[in-house]
């Protein structure tokens, strides 16, 4: 059989994109109602253009439009606004913004004040720290958690083990990487009530777009769970409605959502579950009364007692300027380019074939855009279904302006069931020394069935237009009938690491 080379059916080229995008638009027509975007492309993010910029790392990070640095050092500029912690003019002047800010986001979420505090973070990992240092995890618990987690969430083990509680992973159903539901409800079921016990998933992977359902709180509630949402990567291009489904826990950064500021996040807390709660320490901001002399203090209540020192105030002014950015356009539209988008990525990258007829690309999670976000996990693969380096596909890219982002994206867990690396596999490298480096693991790994420690991860946002999917496929289709010999070495050096194996 006899298959069309590239040149016949693959080509991306420039004087070709108008044409595409017609067809693009006749099979994702919904597209065309999220035209604010293209304005806000040109007046808002024109620096992608001027710049020849393809962003496709918003889930690593958001873009900030530029409307939404003005009206911030409009702020900064006209007024004098001093520690929230005094109550003088200019403090009560940034006091003011601050609860007004922290009003907005529970507003934003639906998030009724007599239910949710909301508690200013570093960033969501910073969130998922303070929770795993107040919850009581004691002999007798148990955390749950699924593989398709975020390290931060895979962290939380630690305080559980220092405790005395027990931790169990949920798995994955292949290929389309959604929990395995029916393993989870028996790790759930197994809890003993009297006993505290959490459970935690991402509303969205990070790592496939994968979006699990959110009925999940509810049913573990309903087993007598408190539940923890990491909501980091689904709230960019969702709306999260919390009158609705009631977790614990929700944790975020806002610079995933709207780009500035970064440093920013934010945790909100069931105040049902506040009695639960115990801090391991105490700071400036975190209690009414301390004393030296009689060694005793007093915690200050809700929300103040989880913002550890003076909270980033100059900056949380931001936030508010942030989510009225999307709030003009809605959430919902960003959501709905990045579904069109993301369908035609998928729909490109799988019809990519060498000349021999092998396909070149593997994604890891579902092949449409049924219950995913706009985050696309993939590696290339040579005509003899041999994998090309990762690490040398992200420098080609950076030649060609595309930010996109490599690796195993903080979710070990998602991506060793994606690439179907075992225990065993895990153990070959954590066994080889104490200073192990990125590429010698990559070898191990490799060197047991073709496998991979990596991908590459592409993910789109509120920028996103066409041409930037067109030209990322222009890049992808560059890879036809290439091998490692061809596509050259990695140039980049990664320095080692310490291995830690846990519990040891």
């Amino acid at each position: 059989m006899a298959f069309p080379t590239q040149t016949e059916s693959q080509t991306y080229a420039p004087a070709q994109m108008k044409a595409a995008c017609t067809t693009f638009l006749q099979a994702y027509p919904t597209y065309q109602t999220t035209q604010l975007l293209d304005a806000w492309r040109q007046t808002e993010y024109g620096r992608l253009d001027s710049q020849k910029q393809i962003y496709l790392d918003y889930t690593g990070g958001g873009l900030y439009a530029e409307c939404q640095l003005d009206d911030h050092m409009e702020i900064l500029k006209k007024q004098v606004l001093g520690n929230p912690h005094s109550a003088n003019p200019t403090s009560l002047a940034m006091t003011e913004m601050v609860e007004g800010t922290r009003q907005t986001i529970l507003n934003y979420f639906n998030a009724s004040p007599d239910e949710y505090i909301a508690v200013f973070t570093m960033n969501a990992s910073n969130g998922l720290k303070l929770i795993g240092e107040a919850y009581p995890f004691q002999q007798g618990g148990q955390y749950v958690l699924t593989y398709d987690n975020h390290n931060s969430v895979n962290g939380i083990r630690e305080f559980v083990r220092s405790g005395g509680a027990k931790f169990s992973y949920a798995p994955l159903t292949a290929p389309d990487l959604r929990i395995d539901e029916a393993a989870l409800d028996k790790l759930l079921t197994s809890a003993n009530p009297d006993h505290a016990n959490l459970f935690a998933f991402p509303a969205q992977s990070n790592f496939s777009g994968v979006k699990h359902p959110l009925s999940l709180i509810a049913h573990a509630q309903s087993l007598g769970w408190d539940v923890c949402l990491d909501a980091a990567a689904f709230v960019p291009t969702n709306r999260l409605d919390l009158s609705q489904q009631k977790p614990e826990f929700v944790v975020m950064s806002f610079y995933k959502m709207f780009g500035y500021p970064t440093g920013l996040g934010m945790l909100l807390i069931r105040k049902s579950v506040l009695d639960k709660l115990h801090r391991p320490w105490f700071a400036g901001g975190t209690v009414n009364f301390a004393s030296v002399q009689a060694q005793g203090h007093y915690l200050a209540p809700n929300e103040a007692a989880f913002e550890d020192g003076t909270v980033n105030y100059l900056n949380i002014p931001a936030i508010q300027i942030g989510l009225e950015h999307l709030q003009k356009v809605g959430v919902e539209t960003i959501g709905e380019r990045v579904r069109c988008l993301t369908g035609w990525l998928l729909d490109q990258l799988l019809a990519l074939k060498h000349d021999n007829g092998r396909s070149m690309i593997r994604i890891y999670g579902p092949a449409n855009t049924q219950m995913r976000g706009g985050t696309i996990t993939l590696n290339f693969y040579d005509p003899d279904g041999r994998l090309l380096d990762y690490r040398r596909v992200e420098e080609l890219a950076n030649e060609k302006g595309i930010s996109l982002r490599t690796g195993c994206f903080c979710n070990p867990g998602a991506g060793e069931m994606a690439e179907g690396l075992t225990r065993e596999d895990m153990l070959a490298g954590l066994a080889e020394s104490e200073d192990m480096t990125l590429p010698r693991f990559m070898q191990i790994i490799q060197h047991r069935g073709n496998k991979s420690a990596g991908a590459i991860r592409i993910s789109v946002g509120i920028a996103s237009n066409f041409a930037d999917a067109y030209r990322f496929m222009d890049f992808a289709a560059s890879f036809c009938n290439k091998t490692n010999l061809n596509i050259g070495q990695v140039t980049f050096d990664i320095a080692s690491c310490r291995v830690i194996r846990d519990g040891s």
